[in-house]
């Protein structure tokens, strides 16, 4: 990976595992779940590190998808915005110019 690439993973890696640096969303099904199935999805959403050639080809870790027992597939994306979240960033590697919302939603809401 080239530098502003593993900056990019690595930004995205600390929202995902920590829910700290930006903002996360849940759709209207996930939110709609038992809390326990949720509480599950969230964890196994900050524990993921599954990256591959196929789900990741260009090395942000932008992107997973996560499988609950009797919710089915669970989608989970991040978005780069400019400070006001209006528009796209003009450079995802640079935090005081991006603001990143982690999307957590049940695969048949994408």
């Amino acid at each position: 990976m080239i530098p502003q690439t593993n900056r990019i993973a690595e930004l995205n890696d600390q929202l995902r595992t920590t829910f700290l640096t930006g903002k996360v969303l849940l759709t209207p099904g996930m939110a709609g779940l038992e809390p326990e199935d949720r509480e599950t999805i969230l964890s196994t959403v900050r524990g993921f590190s599954d990256f591959d050639e196929d789900n990741d080809p260009h090395g942000e870790h932008d992107f997973g998808c996560v499988t609950q027992p009797g919710v089915g597939k669970v989608f989970w994306k991040i978005d780069y915005y400019d400070t006001e979240y209006q528009y796209g960033s003009s450079d995802p590697a640079n935090p005081a110019l991006t603001r990143r919302v982690l999307t957590i939603m049940l695969a048949g809401e994408y």
